[in-house]
C-alpha cells in the first residue's frame, strides 16, 4: 500500500530497553558523586557503595551499546574507587588505634 502525498514515514528504530539504563547510570553517578563530596564519614562510605552501582550501571549499557571506551573507564574508576577506599580505611584503622 502506498503512502498518502506528504506523509513522512518514521524510521527511527524503537527505543531498547537497555538504552533507559543510561539515565538512571547517570543519576546515580551524580548522586555518588554529591555523597562523596559531603563533610559527613558516613555519606562519604555511601558515597563509594553508590559510585560501584553507577559503575555497574555504565557497563550494563556500554556492553550492548558496544561503549568499549566508556567501559574500560567504568571498570579503571572502579577499581581506583575500591583502591582509594581501601586506602582510607586503613588509614582510619591506624588512627584510631592509636588513640
Amino acid at each position: 500500500m502506498a503512502e498518502p502525498a506528504g506523509h513522512v514515514r518514521c524510521t527511527r528504530p524503537a527505543m531498547n530497553w537497555i538504552d533507559l539504563v543510561q539515565w538512571p547510570a547517570m543519576a546515580v553517578t551524580v548522586v555518588a558523586s554529591w555523597l562523596v563530596a559531603s563533610t559527613e564519614e558516613r555519606r562519604r562510605r555511601w558515597g563509594f557503595w553508590v559510585f560501584l552501582l553507577s559503575n555497574v550501571l555504565w557497563v550494563v549499557w556500554g556492553v550492548p551499546a558496544k561503549a568499549w571506551a566508556l567501559v574500560a573507564l567504568q571498570v579503571a574508576l572502579a577499581a581506583m574507587n575500591t583502591r582509594g577506599a581501601w586506602k582510607n580505611r586503613r588509614s582510619h584503622e591506624a588512627a584510631t588505634a592509636g588513640s
